[in-house]
């Protein structure tokens, strides 16, 4: 594509130099330039990419977006107000403007992003669509659904524009997105029109990044004000605020008497739910085939999408009710031991808290927590999680997340901290291990029949960042080893157990 081309699209503030010639690629990792690449220095939260500038030149890069004029640079500089919506713009044009051939739909939220995006592409499949997916833990482009082994929930734009056009290459007519605040207030989702959005609710979370909660919510508001379809909780605190902030049309899901699309004579059982639904045009019982009451929240945000989707609510109930669940949500692990051992993702104080409450009243025994937080992540978190589950578990075992950098004993003491101060006593129902093979070990080791362990926070996770980088971590398949060790082999659950993490490696 011609440079002068992309530059009409980018709309520099200013050019310095003359923007001629053919551009073979984009790029905003400088290791990652060929010849003829354009070039953005995106600021970063550890680097800026305006140090690589030459770097990205003297591996080829025809010209460069900045934020700010550099000397001495040796190619033509596109002065931009911000880099990232530069290269978002960029990549749609350089792309095909995919989103333009695909219906997107975005899911917003603390939690259920990922299974509601999930329940969502499976309703679109069973309605006749050709749905895409993107989640935190599968990337589904045709037919194929495969593991998403990136971390970011959202990609940079660059990586997201081309997955969009890979699925409209391979025949997909719509695209669920898991969006994440990072993806929205970044601008990384810019350019993915989004048709409708899905607002899951809103706990505390990401405030390391956002600063405030307010700040954190105007992120997640900036997808209803784009979506001409905004589905909302009307059990969420924050309710009213997205309300008004809703572009057009707004479907309401929830309890509330006032909530569009109304739940009522939940049950729960340990193997799923059934509730009663009164929405506009339709009255009729849901059936979910997925354990936890949060499921519920997560069943009905997807049953509403439908609906204003303009879905058949016959056709979405029953899809409903043969669902499947995802990766490393509410996943057990069962070798034949005479306890539970359930692994999921949460990794914030509202997740940890509904994920104890619902084991809860489905455990004979005591219900052991296990978890730890991220390093480098939201510190205002940690001893309210250490709180959280000092007062709804029996047991609580801190251990390592993500530490990446950060001390692991300091984030650690963090969370223990909030645990003691709610009557928490080291190694009495507390115990720190940092180290968390070791953790999921001991508390293995303290688990007795009728009693359910929760592994909270890596859930479908397949690496753990530690200060040396990336190790292999598969909380399944050490959890398998672990319980194999301790007594609780399944036949051929050994071998196979070895076969499997030689495969991660």
């Amino acid at each position: 594509m011609g440079l002068g081309a992309l530059t009409d699209r980018i709309g520099p503030e200013r050019v310095v130099g003359v923007p001629i010639g053919e551009i073979t690629s984009l790029a905003y990792d400088s290791r990652k330039v060929s010849p003829e690449a354009l070039f953005f220095a995106v600021p970063g939260e550890h680097t800026d990419g305006h140090h690589y500038v030459t770097d990205a030149v003297e591996a080829g890069a025809r010209a460069v977006v900045v934020q700010h004029e550099l000397p001495d640079v040796g190619a033509p500089q596109l002065v931009v107000a911000n880099s990232r919506y530069a290269l978002a713009d960029a990549a749609d044009v350089w792309f095909g403007e995919p989103s333009r051939h695909l219906a997107t739909i975005g899911v917003t939220g603390t939690n259920g992003k990922t299974t509601v995006t999930s329940l969502c592409a499976q309703i679109l499949a069973a309605a006749g669509d050709r749905p895409g997916l993107l989640g935190t833990v599968n990337v589904q482009v045709g037919d194929r659904l495969e593991e998403n082994l990136a971390r970011a929930t959202t990609p940079e734009a660059l990586e997201l524009q081309e997955l969009l056009a890979r699925m409209v290459a391979a025949g997909n007519n719509t695209a669920v997105i898991e969006t994440s605040s990072h993806g929205l207030a970044l601008g990384r989702v810019r350019n993915c029109r989004y048709r409708a959005a899905v607002l899951t609710n809103l706990t505390h979370e990401h405030l390391e990044f956002h600063g405030t909660f307010e700040a954190y919510r105007d992120a997640k508001a900036l997808l209803v004000e784009e979506a001409p379809l905004a589905i909302l909780n009307r059990d969420d605190p924050s309710w009213a605020v997205f309300r008004e902030h809703a572009r057009d049309r707004v479907l309401s899901y929830g309890v509330h008497q006032e909530a569009d699309v109304r739940a009522s004579d939940l049950r729960v059982r340990s193997d799923g739910s059934r509730l009663a639904v009164a929405a506009p045009d339709w009255t009729g019982n849901l059936e979910i085939p997925l354990p936890g009451s949060f499921n519920i929240e997560n069943a009905l945000a997807a049953f509403t999408f439908a609906l204003g989707w303009g879905i058949d609510p016959d056709l979405a109930a029953q899809t409903l009710a043969t669902a499947h669940g995802v990766s490393g949500r509410m996943e057990r692990v069962d070798l034949g031991q005479p306890f539970n051992v359930v692994i999921d993702y949460a990794h914030s104080p509202d997740a940890i808290e509904k994920m104890l409450r619902v084991l809860r009243s489905i455990t004979a025994g005591r219900l052991i927590a296990l978890f730890g937080s991220a390093g480098e992540r939201d510190l205002l978190k940690r001893p309210e999680m250490g709180r959280i589950a000092a007062e709804l578990a029996d047991l609580v075992v801190v251990t390592d997340e993500d530490p990446r950098a950060e001390d692991p004993d300091e984030i650690n003491r963090q969370i223990a901290d909030g645990a003691r101060a709610a009557g928490a006593r080291d190694d009495e129902d507390l115990w720190v291990i940092n180290d968390r093979r070791t953790a999921i070990a001991h508390a293995i080791g303290l688990a007795q029949p009728g009693d359910t362990i929760l592994l909270a926070g890596k859930g479908h996770e397949h690496n753990m960042f530690v200060a040396s980088g990336s190790v292999w971590w598969d909380e399944a398949e050490v959890t398998r080893q672990e319980l194999d060790a301790a007594g609780h082999p399944s036949t051929g659950d050994a071998t196979e157990a070895a076969a499997r993490q030689e495969s991660a490696r």
